[in-house]
């Protein structure tokens, strides 16, 4: 077991955790958080004879806190890097949320040579968020202009009200509210970068990954939440799979953006069940 830092062609370092051997199962972490967003996952795969492997995005964690490339075409790149360096073949690569945008990139461009098996968007940031004429049921985009507004006045205080609040719907009746996880949400988003961060919302809410989930190949599975407060379902998950070759829609009742650490109970023997099918 293992951690490291690999240093892309523009100097950027991105830091890994790296366990276990086996199938390995990349995971690609959500916005603004880190590789620690998946130690739920990690721990349960490693346990199930998988090799688990999460980098901190560029900007995130402890990856460089940097000024440039803070855009899908280089998030996918920077995770290339990765997977060369580990030397990775016949893996599964899983996103959350904005790891599901880098991971649908990373897949369509640099999984070919039998580099990726298959995939898994959880409560993913695909097709595109942002509304326009091509997407009438995306969010406005004064709904993000909202988010960078809320993180240049005071960022700690925006990452703690997102966590205590939609993020893991503890803002809805009858919530069980989880102190301990809007703590750890809140110390791996302060742990990164506020300009990276800043440049993050315009790369998870614009970047139209449609090109990208059509080029995809590989088994994908579409997992996704209907309460879900972040990344609308409706115009998310089923479009997402319309779009793949050979992708499956997993709808979850009742459940949150942040299920995957609010329900991993759920989540992972499903995932667990399609990584084996």
């Amino acid at each position: 077991m293992t951690s490291g830092i690999v240093t892309t062609k523009d100097g950027t370092e991105i830091f890994y955790k790296d366990w276990g051997t086996g199938q390995p199962i990349v995971f690609h972490h959500g916005w603004p958080l880190s590789g620690d967003d998946w130690d739920n996952q990690m721990l349960f795969f490693l346990a199930q004879g998988f090799r688990v492997v999460a980098h901190d995005r560029r900007g995130h964690g402890r990856s460089s806190q940097t000024a440039s490339g803070n855009e899908m075409d280089t998030y996918a790149a920077d995770v290339a890097a990765v997977v060369d360096h580990l030397g990775l073949t016949g893996a599964v690569h899983v996103g959350h949320s904005t790891g599901g945008g880098e991971a649908a990139r990373y897949v369509a461009r640099y999984g070919g040579g039998g580099r990726v098996a298959k995939a898994a968007l959880i409560s993913a940031v695909p097709p595109v968020m942002v509304k326009s004429d091509k997407n009438p049921g995306g969010l406005p985009i004064e709904v993000f202009d909202g988010l960078r507004a809320q993180l240049a006045a005071n960022r700690s205080q925006f990452y703690r009200d997102l966590s205590a609040g939609p993020f893991y719907g503890f803002n809805r009746p009858g919530a069980k509210v989880m102190e301990p996880v809007i703590d750890n949400w809140w110390r791996q988003g302060m742990m990164g970068g506020a300009l990276p961060h800043y440049e993050c919302i315009k790369a998870f809410s614009e970047t139209d990954f449609t090109d990208d989930l059509q080029k995809i190949e590989v088994p994908t599975l579409v997992m996704h939440g209907d309460d879900d407060q972040i990344v609308p379902y409706a115009d998310a998950a089923p479009l997402s799979v319309k779009l793949l070759k050979n992708g499956t829609l997993k709808t979850y009742k009742g459940l949150p953006h942040g299920m995957c650490t609010t329900h991993p109970e759920i989540i992972n023997p499903d995932l667990l069940a399609f990584i084996r099918s």
